[in-house]
């Protein structure tokens, strides 16, 4: 992921040469670099590595650039947790493909996934440490005679899933980058193939390049042509063909062969690209596509049911047209930082008030938010997650007619959250001071696609923070909330997804998840309605379903890498018994209950008791001796609302339970496995890697949050859905000796609160009359 060049700011500067043994060291570490950071390399080995004690920080110098940005010095070009470049996957696909045996080999390649693989997490401290600035050494632990410092980093690795089209195989080949490859200046400039291994019994994600081939074989299918002209269709710019996965159903549905099962729709006007198709469903076809082979296995013209009549608001652009009328009496709203904005940033690392992390993209799950630490006075830097991200979504439908009873998507593992990401508009999408990041892809047949403006930084108001007025005085003190947000949005099919991950001045961080788009619906013959929807224009309905997102949340609560400190403590709340303890019938109180093993922290949530679980370091307390930590606070939620034994819990088990902890395994991602798409393997992934009831007393945790909403469409929703939100916080308990905004006014002189003082730059709400 990189930044996009017209709206990123100067280039950074390295710090200049200095007398101090850190600078010294920096300047002659060999991790090779750009011509446009320079890096000396002539010193020997022996000023190369050296004890960790003898090296300090390097002096806190930065630059500002004309746009407002604060940008910190920088060491090094790319580090171990940066997405893949451009060039880097480039080289990546190159290597794979010149290792095919054959060339039908290398001409079936078919690149579904290029990705970074994350190293180990001694690696990543050791870049932060030493690296890569801001320069922080005490992340790593203190030994007797100091650690030996490498004088450069492993190289850089992608992982690859490569699907063979002429063998219907899927592979998972892992690519050793240097920077030099990646520079790739002029000549051949391959990696180095680590190792490459056939994943049986698997399909991988479906491509959007397959998704289009797909459109065009059934629009040229003859029966289909048929079938269309049965209902006054034909012209075949007018069909809209989703070639959904076909998940898995029975033993016909088998990975054995590469199966989509389409939903068809019509436009009413071919020259209209903002009509919204979704509104007219082709009812009663059915269809099965080889996606391998690329033809038309099944079909089935099963039932005539007559298209809806088009609506006179089925336009959804901005207008007076086809009877739709923007609202004239909103004036225009502009949110201003004349300053610029308080956060700062050097490539994917991001500083804000006490908050600092990294930015990741992947394909499959889109924003990932790494190595997120609060910057706590004079306790320094204190990691609180090394991982946020979300992992996997599914989405059920609840009525059982055909063809909707099979509408069951794995957004991210079936299709990629990140490849569908969005290029976002300034003034649109988000308002105010904004740094965009690009994210870069593989394609189908391994070509790289950048998705510009890809994901959104940026400062919001967020009403009070905290107030308080004498009632003695008359006086009164108030002190706005500011939050740093970074987010997303990604479209699959007709509904729209915008994931947002919000950093706040007291110390929460809250992920929220907006849903909008369009709805998926379904046609009715004249007079019916179905028990399993609303009905919500003439001849159209919508069927209820629900929403389901899986946040894979790997916690580092005060820990450094390498330390295995945390625990997870269930918290309910519980009234007590009438007796000499409750003499007034009046008495509750907080009950807590560790979660020392993986089957016990099978756990859902309780909104009667105000349950919430606390994830806690085991050897650090604050002032008043408590354990320090951070509660996950859920929002409202749901489970599904399907019989135990429907298919699609074959392979969503994990949707079973709102929460899960693991402790930390590399190789455990996605709570489905890694390959949903037509997995015959009942409970693969999460279900069944917590069978092994690791401990989880103290441990290196990963907290895995299932969240839902349950969609039952009212008319209102036409013809597109509002925005609807769902989320939850992760805030502090008892992780500060002090809250920094809450418990007392932030600009308190109070020696022991100064630390904790907020200071942000001024944003003006500015409304300007229109003229």
């Amino acid at each position: 992921m990189a930044s996009t060049q017209e709206k990123a700011t100067h280039k950074n500067n390295t710090p200049s040469p200095s007398s101090s043994s850190s600078a010294q060291v920096l300047q002659n570490w060999s991790l090779a670099a750009p011509s446009e950071d320079p890096i000396p390399k002539a010193a020997s080995m022996a000023a190369l590595i050296r004890p960790a004690e003898t090296i300090a920080d390097p002096p806190a110098t930065k630059t500002t650039t004309s746009k407002g940005i604060s940008i910190m010095p920088r060491a090094q070009t790319s580090h171990p947790l940066d997405p893949l470049s451009a060039a880097e996957i480039s080289v990546a696909v190159a290597t794979v493909r010149a290792a095919g045996a054959t060339p039908e080999v290398r001409d079936s390649m078919r690149f579904i996934e290029v990705v970074l693989v994350e190293p180990d997490k001694h690696v990543v401290a050791l870049a932060d440490a030493y690296f890569f600035p801001p320069f922080q050494p005490s992340l790593l632990p203190r030994t007797k005679g100091g650690p030996v410092i490498p004088s450069k980093l492993p190289p850089r690795k992608a992982r690859l899933v490569v699907y063979n089209k002429r063998s219907n195989e899927t592979s998972i080949w892992i690519v050793e980058l240097s920077e030099v490859h990646a520079a790739t200046r002029g000549g051949h400039h391959r990696g180095k193939v680590i190792s490459s291994k056939v994943v049986p019994n698997v399909q991988p994600p479906m491509d959007a390049m397959e998704y289009a081939e797909c459109e065009a074989v059934v629009k040229d299918f003859p029966p289909f042509r048929e079938a269309m002209k049965k209902r006054g269709i034909e012209d075949m710019d007018l069909l809209m063909v989703d070639p959904w996965c076909a998940g898995y159903h029975s033993s016909a549905d088998a990975p054995s062969r590469r199966l989509a099962k389409p939903l068809i729709f019509c436009r009413t006007e071919s020259d209209c690209p903002m009509e919204n198709g979704y509104a007219r469903p082709v009812e009663g076809i059915h269809v099965l596509v080889d996606m391998q082979n690329m033809v038309v296995i099944e079909f089935e013209d099963r039932k005539l049911v007559p298209l809806p009549p088009a609506d006179p608001l089925r336009n959804y652009t901005a207008g007076e047209t086809r009877g739709g009328v923007d609202r004239s009496d909103v004036k225009p709203l502009q949110i201003i930082q004349t300053e610029g904005p308080s956060f700062r940033i050097n490539g994917n690392f991001i500083a804000w008030q006490k908050w600092n992390f990294r930015i990741g993209f992947t394909p499959r799950e889109g924003l990932v938010i790494y190595s997120v630490a609060y910057i706590d006075g004079s306790r320094g830097r204190r990691p609180v997650a090394h991982r946020l991200s979300f992992v996997e979504m599914v989405v059920p439908y609840g009525d059982p007619n055909d063809p909707h009873y099979r509408k069951n998507a794995f957004d991210a593992g079936e299709d990629g959250l990140g490849k569908n990401a969005h290029s976002l508009k300034k003034g649109c999408d988000c308002l105010g001071y904004i740094k965009y990041f690009d994210a870069h892809f593989t394609n189908f047949t391994g070509g790289v696609e950048t998705i510009e403006n890809c994901v959104c930084l940026h400062e919001e108001d967020h009403g009070i923070l905290w107030k308080h007025q004498d009632w003695r005085t008359g006086l009164a003190e108030v002190r706005r909330s500011r939050r740093l947000t970074v987010s997303f949005i990604c479209t699959v099919a007709n509904y729209e997804y915008g994931f947002f991950w919000h950093f706040y001045q007291d110390g929460k961080i809250e992920a929220e998840i907006k849903l909008t788009g369009i709805l998926s619906l379904g046609a009715l013959q004249p007079g019916e309605t179905r028990k399993y929807g609303t009905t919500i224009a003439p001849g159209l309905y919508a069927p209820v379903h629900q929403h389901f997102f899986v946040a894979r949340m790997d916690m580092a609560v005060d820990c450094k890498p390498g330390e295995a400190f945390n625990q997870v403590v269930e918290v309910n709340l519980k009234v007590e018994e009438p007796g000499k303890d409750n003499v007034h019938n009046n008495a509750f109180y907080a009950e807590e209950e560790l979660l020392r093993s993986e089957l016990q922290a099978m756990r859902d949530c309780n909104p009667l008791t105000a349950r919430h679980w606390i994830v806690r370091n085991t050897r650090n307390v604050n002032r008043t001796g408590q354990l320090t930590g951070f509660k996950l606070v859920p929002g409202s939620n749901c489970l599904p609302l399907a019989g135990s034994e429907a298919k699609f819990l074959r392979r969503a088990a994990f949707l079973k339970h709102n929460l899960w902890v693991t402790p930390y395994a590399h190789d455990e991602m996605y709570p489905g496995g890694e390959f949903p798409n037509q997995n015959p393997r009942v409970g693969e992934g999460l279900a069944t890697w917590v069978k092994q009831n690791r401990s989880l007393e103290e441990a290196d945790v990963v907290l895995w949050y299932v969240f839902g909403v349950i969609h039952i469409p009212r008319l209102e929703d036409w013809p597109v859905m509002p925005v609807d939100r769902i989320g939850f916080m992760l805030m502090p308990h008892g992780f500060f000796n002090c809250s920094p905004a809450v418990d007392v006014p932030p600009s308190t002189t109070d020696l022991e609160l100064k630390d904790n003082d907020i200071a942000t730059k001024p944003v003006q709400n500015v409304i300007i009359a229109k003229l």
